[in-house]
């Protein structure tokens, strides 16, 4: 009677234990929760249950504590403290793969959270058990150990060359081969956390094949994996030319392009970015996409997309358009200059109108049909007032006065310098449209009785009769393409000399 009674108590206390955890896991899914578990210390009844030999119990035991750390840094560092890193990379070798799964989940909401916390589970020993189940048969434990590698390798440098020295990157190219979708997305995801630092842990990858299978998975018909092989082909060619090459020579055009007109936005994001590392490099690789039809696509993304979706298309036409003026007269072409004005006038972040102020003078530059086309859009006053605006930053105000610079320096069309002489600029802009309107006008004979007529030669001597003018210089240049009498006669003050010469002529008589 009194075993069976100690048996019974037991049968009753392992169901509490159930109950318990299974309701502690439960209600750690809910955000609200968290808070009363943290106060009611769920933590530190959760962690002797990881030692529980009942499988189920340790399974939701990690679990539960997995969901914890997920919610906060500071309930990721209470895991640390209470020494429960080790007992999970112990049972990661040790138990079945249920538990393997919440174990690794568990490290994974830890890692995540800041690069302190991802060192503290690699000096728990995790790296080698991770790896190690990098090669289970389970494709669950596969995903579970490649999430929690790739949250630790995407903090910094030194963590990914760690992971990389712990022998992940054969494994994790391996799983990309996987059939399962939910693994080839988490493992070509971890793969673009190694690959975004520097050019030798790309290299690293290059070096294991991961171009090779991460490349056909671009035409994969599953929004998920092609964002992130779109993010991992984009992180490994940005680092130089020959990585970029590397990636071009998988034959990523034009499939790349085809991602760019896809339902999700985020492939298209991506896809968008792909573009702007593989053309940023050289003329060549630029000339690559332009054949491929990669101008329209990205001028058709840049119009239907807004704020942050639209930067990596804006400045991959600008890319394109900076390397030589038949490029840039590709981007012309194909209608670019429309999405980049648009960006101008309609977002509202600083970076992003930077980001089109720059590709709009990387287009103007190169001649005057470039500069005049750029002008023709009526963007260069738009640039001015973001130049001179007092809430603009420093590196939007820098980009726009580049920009006005470069087109400016390039323009020949007199009716647009006329255009920007009639408006009230920053002195400092004014004088640069007043040089290049002289420039002009000494090689342009006909464009002088033009200026005349608009105005243009009136408005010019305003600004040199004003108090403190340094526009003085280029308004001398100006006027020594005309008559002296022409310039007196436009004047401010010709018509107090001709009352004067009358006054002294009746004072005679």
């Amino acid at each position: 009677m009194a075993t069976r009674a100690v048996l019974q108590a037991f049968e009753r206390y392992q169901k509490e234990r159930v109950a318990f955890v299974t309701a502690v896991a439960e209600m750690a899914k809910s955000p609200q929760n968290i808070e009363a578990l943290q106060q009611a210390g769920a933590m530190a009844l959760l962690r002797p249950l990881l030692l529980d030999h009942v499988p189920s119990i340790q399974q939701s035991a990690a679990l539960a504590i997995g969901r914890l750390a997920n919610y906060s840094d500071d309930l990721a560092e209470a895991v640390v403290q209470n020494e429960i890193l080790p007992q999970l990379v112990y049972s990661l070798a040790e138990q079945n793969r249920f538990y393997k799964k919440a174990a690794g989940y568990c490290l994974r909401a830890v890692a995540k959270h800041s690069p302190e916390l991802a060192q503290a589970v690699i000096d728990s020993g995790a790296l080698d058990s991770l790896v190690t189940c990098l090669e289970e048969f389970d494709p669950g434990v596969k995903e579970a150990a490649t999430w929690c590698l790739g949250y630790i390798a995407g903090h910094n440098t030194e963590l990914a060359q760690q992971v990389v020295d712990a022998g992940a990157v054969p494994l994790l190219v391996l799983c990309v081969q996987e059939p399962e979708l939910s693994l080839k997305r988490v493992a070509a995801s971890a793969l673009s956390d190694i690959a975004k630092h520097t050019p030798e842990l790309a290299q690293v990858l290059v070096d294991a094949g991961a171009v090779s299978y991460l490349a056909p998975l671009l035409v994969n018909q599953d929004a998920k994996l092609k964002r992130q092989v779109c993010s991992a082909l984009g992180q490994i060619a940005k680092h130089s030319v020959d990585l970029a090459e590397v990636v071009v020579e998988a034959e990523v055009f034009p499939k790349c392009l085809t991602c760019l007109k896809y339902p999700d936005e985020f492939v298209r994001k991506h896809a968008a970015t792909l573009v702007r590392e593989v053309v940023k490099h050289t003329p060549e690789l630029a000339q690559l996409v332009v054949a491929n039809g990669g101008v329209g696509a990205l001028v058709e993304y840049c119009g239907e997309s807004t704020g942050n979706n639209r930067l990596p298309a804006v400045m991959a036409l600008g890319y394109i358009a900076a390397f030589s003026e038949t490029l840039a007269l590709a981007v012309i072409a194909e209608k670019g200059l429309a999405p980049l004005c648009a960006a101008v006038a309609e977002e509202t972040e600083d970076h992003l109108r930077a980001a089109a102020a720059w590709s709009l003078g990387q287009v103007g530059r190169h001649t005057p049909d470039h500069a005049k086309a750029v002008a023709d859009t009526g963007v260069l006053l738009s640039l001015v007032g973001m130049e001179s605006a007092p809430g603009s930053s420093e590196d939007l105000a820098t980009k726009c006065r580049r920009a006005l610079k470069s087109v400016v320096a390039k323009l020949t069309a007199l009716p647009a310098l006329d255009a920007l002489v009639h408006q009230a600029l920053p002195e400092g802009i004014m004088r640069m449209v007043l040089e290049q309107v002289g420039k002009v006008l000494a090689n342009d004979p006909a464009g002088r009785s033009q200026f005349v007529h608009s105005g243009g030669l009136a408005a010019v001597q305003q600004m040199a009769e004003a108090p403190d003018s340094k526009l003085k210089e280029a308004v001398d240049i100006i006027n020594s393409c005309y008559p002296e009498e022409v310039v007196r006669y436009y004047s401010p003050s010709y018509s107090q000399q001709l009352l004067q010469k009358l006054e002294a002529m009746a004072v005679n008589s």
